[in-house]
């Protein structure tokens, strides 16, 4: 099973990751590019819907809601993202006022809410690891947010570092796990570098690594998902979670549990 989808840009709406590709049950990624002045128009139907401006200014309105002029970032590496949330059953236009590009993460939902629009000073910051293994996180679609499966936000590797320990999250056995399918999607910069992205099983049936190149996205229904990059390369992830138990919780590979515990003593000299 490949677990790599590659991605050429172009204008529209292109489907990335479909409902239930490779063993997802609730998970699915688009992308939308338009050239300014052009639009979109769509409707969430039998899903809920976060659209995370990855780069550009648009507006984004419905019958009962208008988001104006909303996205300041030249790209992804420029500060932190905005988000629109729309439930299900939600009609919607958008209008590019400048060259867009927008993630929109998508999961199966019965939930009615109401649009919500999560700018950059909604969303939560964090820093994670220690060493390298250190990276920042932003908290975009979180328990703040009323939706009824998503869990997204956006992490950055700096150059040479990794997203570790090795977790998984494939079982609703609380309080060390919760079961969530997840897609990342990465660009990379500059542009011509590389990440590589690991996936495996605890019995090994699966034990696979990808290149990662700029705009690649992976598919993560089961399985442990470290992901590096290269020592000269920065890397940038989308990351979108889907479940029933929306929370920020993971299970470690036993044999990395160590790892958990220098990275506390780390912090707790600091």
């Amino acid at each position: 099973m490949n677990l790599l989808k590659k991605y050429q840009k172009k204008y529209g709406l292109t489907h990335v990751v479909g409902k239930g590709e490779s063993g997802l049950k609730k998970a699915m990624f688009d992308l939308l590019n338009l050239e300014a002045e052009n639009s979109y128009i769509g409707d969430t139907g039998s899903n809920e819907s976060a659209f995370v401006i990855l780069s550009g200014t648009c507006s984004i309105t419905g019958n009962d809601f208008k988001f104006e002029h909303i996205g300041n970032r030249k790209d992804v590496f420029s500060g932190k993202p905005t988000t629109v949330y729309l439930p299900c059953h939600t009609p919607f236009k958008i209008v590019a006022e400048t060259g867009l590009e927008i993630g929109i993460c998508s999961a199966g939902s019965t939930k009615k809410s109401s649009p919500v629009l999560i700018g950059p000073d909604d969303v939560t910051e964090v820093n994670l690891g220690v060493l390298n293994w250190t990276r920042k996180a932003y908290f975009i679609v979180d328990q703040k947010t009323n939706a009824e499966n998503l869990f997204i936000g956006e992490t950055f590797i700096p150059a040479g570092n990794w997203a570790f320990p090795p977790h998984r999250h494939d079982h609703d056995n609380l309080p060390s796990e919760v079961d969530m399918d997840e897609i990342y999607h990465f660009r990379i910069n500059p542009p011509s570098g590389f990440g590589i992205q690991v996936s495996y099983t605890d019995d090994r049936s699966r034990d696979n690594s990808y290149t990662l190149r700029n705009g690649d996205t992976t598919i993560l229904a089961d399985g442990y998902h470290p992901v590096g990059t290269s020592p000269v390369d920065s890397l940038y992830m989308l990351w979108m979670m889907a479940g029933e138990k929306r929370l920020f919780l993971s299970r470690p590979d036993d044999d990395y549990t160590w790892v958990i515990k220098c990275e506390n003593l780390l912090k707790q000299k600091k």
